[in-house]
């Protein structure tokens, strides 16, 4: 069939931001599948980028997240203008997690102190 492509590096990145969405409001893939009249299989079709979302489909999401569409394709433009996608560390088996107690920190002094023993322990790694 012509004119189906496979999901790119553009897709990938919006793939990524929905489930960021999604993570951070909470939401299952169940609950988002519900809300979009799909199965929980293609919501996670959609977020390990194997399927593309089509125009009307992102509207949707958008809506449900209340955020505009263009906030779908922040990532991508992020790499089109050469500055590293702070959403690709969520790839990382655990990040979300991590990322999900670090806001739970009420204490903004030790929240720094974990985010400085985090960096140090990135850059002795790149050593």
């Amino acid at each position: 069939m012509r004119g189906l492509r496979k999901a790119d590096s553009y897709d990938r990145a919006v793939a990524l931001r929905v489930r960021s969405l999604r993570l951070e409001r909470g939401m299952t893939q169940a609950d988002l599948g519900r809300l979009l009249g799909i199965t929980f299989q293609q919501v996670q079709k959609y977020e390990n980028g194997s399927n593309r979302i089509g125009a009307g489909r992102l509207q949707r999401i958008a809506e449900i997240f209340d955020v505009p569409v263009a906030a779908l394709f922040g990532a991508a433009r992020l790499r089109r203008t050469g500055v590293a996608d702070p959403l690709a560390a969520l790839r990382t088996a655990g990040a979300m997690r991590l990322v999900v107690a670090y806001g739970r920190i009420g204490d903004g002094t030790v929240r720094r102190a974990l985010l400085r023993l985090a960096e140090q322990m990135a850059a002795h790694r790149a050593d």
